[in-house]
């Protein structure tokens, strides 16, 4: 099998601080965070998800926002997004300083009505005030589209809901979209046609993928994607993360494990995939438990019996 139109160059978007820590029970402090996100810094990083402006009543771990985005040693050469769900969350940010805001939508309308009480047009027409006010200040917007493969209510979901939803995004004047497996079920094929789908309202260029690995997918969909061309993918350090409305569903695709993959295959990241395995195993540590990543398990393993 031959390969074709594969990058020569990924951007991987660390989302473990935000997406990763979002869900944790123990609450982990403003300080272990900012380690973390100057760890992914010096790893190479340079596109993260720093937190969250929601609701602290919503989102307890993400209550100390201004405290992370504070305490951040900032890099000229790095974009810091954070998710902004309403015009008070921008508000928070544009005050805070991020560089990018992050708003979103699913691809399955029971998703949006359980969740949010909506359909998926008023979800989108929300955010069109955010996105107003971030261009206004000259702040780029990205879109995830969640749910883009299957829905824990609903099930599979058709690639036409993708499309809508990036139309929608694009209508609203949202720059960049990521299309995203938020529960893990995805497979290559699926994942392809989702891209696909959003590929008619968007460039390869302003498309990503976000995948997480419920059912040991994410891997493959990688591929599958990076098959497209696709050249840019959210990652999470040490795979932390899951989803709240999906019983067993993991983590984002663990960085060190993509980096890997793309690495053996001679893409080019500009990652430090030691230094990665480094970062990956002090938040381990501190949440108490071992590595998502299957490859810093390994190369942990090989070190400890150097």
């Amino acid at each position: 099998m031959t390969l074709q139109n594969l990058p020569a160059r990924v951007k991987l978007v660390d989302v473990g601080p935000r997406d990763g820590l979002q869900n944790e029970k123990q609450m982990v402090p403003a300080a272990v965070k900012i380690e973390l996100i100057h760890r992914l810094q010096a790893a190479g990083v340079r596109h993260l998800e720093a937190t969250s402006f929601v609701s602290p009543k919503w989102v307890p771990q993400m209550g100390d926002a201004v405290d992370v985005m504070a305490g951040i040693t900032r890099r000229a050469d790095t974009v810091y997004s954070v998710l902004t769900p309403n015009m008070k969350g921008f508000e928070g940010a544009l005050a805070a300083g991020a560089n990018e805001v992050v708003v979103f939508g699913a691809a399955s309308q029971a998703f949006s009505q359980k969740n949010i009480n909506c359909s998926i047009e008023e979800s989108i027409e929300r955010f069109a005030p955010v996105v107003v006010a971030a261009k206004a200040s000259g702040i780029s917007v990205r879109g995830a589209i969640s749910c883009a493969m299957g829905c824990p209510y609903e099930g599979d979901v058709s690639p036409d809901r993708v499309e809508l939803v990036a139309r929608l995004m694009t209508a609203i004047g949202v720059d960049h979209v990521g299309v995203a497996d938020t529960i893990g079920v995805g497979t290559p094929r699926a994942v392809q046609a989702a891209m696909e789908a959003a590929l008619k309202h968007y460039d390869l260029a302003d498309i990503s993928g976000h995948f997480h690995d419920t059912y040991g997918q994410a891997l493959a969909n990688t591929l599958a994607a990076l098959e497209l061309g696709v050249a840019q993918f959210d990652t999470s350090i040490a795979g932390l993360g899951g989803c709240p409305y999906a019983k067993g569903a993991t983590g984002n695709v663990a960085t060190e494990d993509v980096v890997y993959l793309l690495h053996g295959m001679g893409i080019d990241t500009g990652l430090d995939l030691d230094a990665l395995v480094d970062a990956g195993a002090f938040i381990s540590n501190h949440l108490g438990r071992k590595s998502n990543s299957r490859v810093a398990q390994a190369l942990l393993n090989k070190r400890a019996t150097a």
